[in-house]
């Protein structure tokens, strides 16, 4: 599989970008682990184009991670072609346009999913973004604002016809935010279109290698997105890889060796912020981790856990963490 010049393996397997989970720091771990590429945390145009420091920052990536998209969104035309240009001077591999995000300060103000009300200026705003750079341009986006507004087979064509060179597709409306389970049948049926020739992506409830199959032999998808399922358990792209590429599990890590990727990834959170600002980062990251459910009598620990405010405090409180507790 192909997006513009960059070749892809079979069955590729892509981070999704996540607010405030896919730093640089995690993205790396996630490249470690098999991903095949990987995308920024969502950017707004308006921040990008004010020069606000903490925005500029989310355009550092490192050439380790290739390939690598940074995601931008916005809700108009002229800005969002401005951050484009803004965007490609990181020298990203992809740049990717965000009319998926759900979250009412985003969608409720024109932007990301709030685009899905209105298709003319999305489409306008995808032009204006393909036009302004040389860097392939692909986007994300949802089935259609609601229910009753599923829209995406005729919308994929039309972002087609206006240039990206690939489309993902998170199975939900922006309706359902995040809840009941995702709807892969209009993926499959964009997929399926004789008239699509980009590359499609799925997204959407990929939580384990049975599913990431199902999903690429049911549904005919060029590859597939991993989101919340990674957070805590980033060595989940290695297990959906080795299923792919096998057709049976892979050796479990043991309880010591995950302990030990989530200790990495709390120090790589620190050296990219810093101490206090990295703990903070990595918390969503524990509590979420698979790896300490089951434990009986947890919930001490991991109230503790998730109250250390220093790296000694919390490493020695996941280093006295057994299976045998």
């Amino acid at each position: 599989m192909r997006i513009a010049n960059i070749e892809f393996p079979k069955y590729p397997v892509f981070l999704a970008p996540m607010e405030d989970v896919t730093n640089p720091d995690f993205r790396m771990l996630c490249k470690r682990f098999g991903a095949d590429m990987v995308y920024t945390e969502f950017i707004s145009c308006d921040a990008l184009i004010r020069d606000i420091p903490r925005t500029l920052q989310k355009l550092t990536i490192n050439d380790a991670e290739r390939p690598v998209a940074i995601q931008i969104y916005g809700r108009e035309p002229g800005p969002m072609a401005d951050a484009a240009q803004m965007a490609e001077s990181a020298h990203p591999d992809i740049i990717d346009i965000n009319f998926g995000c759900p979250v009412k300060k985003v969608a409720g103000k024109g932007a990301g999913a709030g685009l899905l009300r209105d298709i003319p200026k999305m489409l306008e705003i995808t032009r204006a973004v393909v036009n302004a750079v040389k860097t392939p341009v692909t986007v994300k986006t949802r089935l259609g604002w609601d229910d009753d507004h599923k829209i995406i087979v005729d919308l994929a064509e039309q972002l087609q016809d206006c240039g990206i060179q690939a489309l993902a597709i998170h199975g939900r409306t922006r309706a359902q935010m995040y809840r009941g389970e995702a709807d892969w049948s209009l993926i499959g049926e964009v997929k399926n279109n004789r008239r699509m020739r980009i590359p499609i992506i799925g997204n959407g409830d990929v939580t384990t290698p049975e599913r990431a199959k199902e999903c690429f032999d049911r549904y005919g998808v060029d590859a597939i997105m991993v989101g919340r399922a990674s957070i805590g358990c980033p060595w989940i792209f290695r297990d959906i890889k080795y299923y792919l590429d096998n057709g049976n599990y892979a050796e479990p890590l043991t309880f010591d060796e995950k302990k030990e990727i989530i200790k990495s990834q709390v120090q790589s959170s620190i050296d990219w912020l810093d101490e206090r600002r990295g703990i903070l980062h990595v918390r969503r990251h524990l509590a979420a981790t698979p790896i300490f459910k089951g434990i009986p009598n947890f919930k001490e620990t991991r109230i503790a856990m998730l109250r250390a405010e220093t790296k000694d405090e919390l490493f020695k409180i996941i280093d006295k963490i057994h299976l045998s507790l």
